[in-house]
């Protein structure tokens, strides 16, 4: 089955730090909820910008997006 990135955008000077503790939550969540195949981080994309995600499997996906409210999706490649 495919995988989908679920992904929340922080821009700014503290954009890394943000999406860092958002990521953080994300793991949080994967723990309370007891998802064994879900992972998450988060990326610099460039100066001003970066991201906290959430891989999940494409039957996974409505669910969560509705209970966490991602900014973006985008399939996921490794």
């Amino acid at each position: 089955m495919r995988k989908l990135k679920l992904i929340w955008d922080f821009k700014g000077p503290d954009g890394l730090k943000i999406a860092e503790h958002h990521a953080v939550h994300l793991n949080e969540f994967i723990e309370a909820e007891n998802y064994m195949d879900l992972f998450s981080g988060f990326e610099v994309l460039n100066d001003a910008h970066a991201i906290a995600y959430l891989v999940v499997s494409e039957d996974q996906m409505k669910p969560l997006r509705d209970a966490l409210k991602p900014h973006r999706g985008q399939v996921y490649s490794e």
